[in-house]
């Protein structure tokens, strides 16, 4: 493991030295979040594969709307595990 750069007790701004994250309410955020981001995944992309070629809005449109909606449920999933594990290992 390297040093670091800077002193452990160095800070840079006028945070408190132990700010921590509200764990419940990001679980409660992952939790609701989850769900909504994973139907509206799965509700763009079925709208994107019955859309005709004229339709408004295109094709290309609903599927960027899809492939976002994947991304922000993958970054709700990867935070709900983290805020389980956080959890768990402070009890």
């Amino acid at each position: 493991m390297r040093p670091a750069k800077t002193p452990r007790t160095w800070r840079s701004g006028t945070e408190p030295a132990t700010a921590r994250s509200d764990l419940r309410l990001r679980f409660l955020l992952s939790v609701t979040f989850t769900p909504l981001f994973a139907l509206m995944t799965a509700g763009f992309a079925v709208w994107a594969a019955f859309s005709d070629a004229g339709s408004v809005p295109t094709r290309g449109t609903l599927t960027v709307f899809a492939v976002l909606c994947a991304a922000l449920t993958l970054f709700a999933v990867v935070d709900l595990y983290v805020v389980v594990r956080r959890r768990r290992t402070e009890l």
